[in-house]
């Protein structure tokens, strides 16, 4: 069974994820060219899970549209925003905290080579946790993440954005649920471009807000059967040297 390192960065700025992203990102490419020029002399890459939240920041992917974010410079400042284009799919979005960020940096080739099918997956993970916690949700016909009534095109609303990148099978950036999270800040962008789709959180579907905790084990344990791999706790400093 693949081993897959979990680590979570708790609340962390966003570029110091995306470049601890990009680190690992290489690093996994670097070994795989390594290995494959050098096969008799082969070394051992890993497979990461990355959990956090961010301070209130918006992406835009790297075909996005920069009009679809409705605030000038000035008035990001004034709100405490930060913003940056960057190089996943998809549009523009937001991170903030009351989101479960995650960002599985994984090599396919231990897997399944199929992007596709790799996007399903995660859309799958998330169905079957919000399934844990009561709520039905779905996928919406040409468009990625996953959505409550996808079906209903007055009621579709979405729960959860992704937006990857992938380079030799290896992939980075992820996905944001939300959660517990302050909806009004999506009042300033349109959400992945698509302007007659509302935005909605566990917390305002439940009526009250869930346990972080729990949603983070839920999305665990079906992350692990989704790509038969286990979760392994990455140990401290302290837990190395010991």
């Amino acid at each position: 069974m693949n081993q897959v390192i979990f680590r979570e960065l708790g609340l962390v700025p966003y570029k110091q994820a995306w470049e601890l992203q990009e680190e690992l990102f290489a690093d996994i490419i670097a070994i795989k060219r390594h290995n494959k020029h050098h096969p008799e002399h082969s070394r051992q890459s890993f497979d990461y899970l990355l959990f956090c939240e961010h301070p209130p920041v918006y992406t835009l992917g790297k075909s996005g549209d920069l009009s679809n974010l409705l605030l000038d410079k000035e008035r990001l400042d004034v709100l405490g925003i930060e913003y940056f284009k960057i190089n996943r799919g998809g549009d523009i979005t937001f991170h903030g905290p009351g989101q479960l960020v995650a960002y599985p940096i994984l090599d396919l080739a231990h897997f399944f080579k199929d992007i596709s099918r790799y996007m399903r997956t995660l859309e799958e993970i998330i169905i079957r946790s919000l399934r844990d916690f009561g709520i039905e949700a779905g996928r919406l016909k040409s468009a990625t993440g996953v959505w409550l009534d996808p079906e209903d095109p007055f009621r579709a609303r979405k729960i959860c954005a992704m937006g990857v990148r992938s380079s030799r099978w290896v992939t980075m950036h992820g996905l944001a649920l939300n959660v517990n999270t302050d909806l009004a800040f999506f009042n300033h962008i349109i959400p992945c471009g698509i302007a007659d789709k509302s935005v909605t959180s566990m917390e305002k579907e439940l009526g009250t807000p869930p346990d972080m905790e729990a949603v983070k084990k839920s999305f665990k344990k079906h992350f692990e059967e989704a790509f038969l791999c286990q979760l392994q706790e990455e140990k401290t400093e302290d837990e190395k040297r010991h």
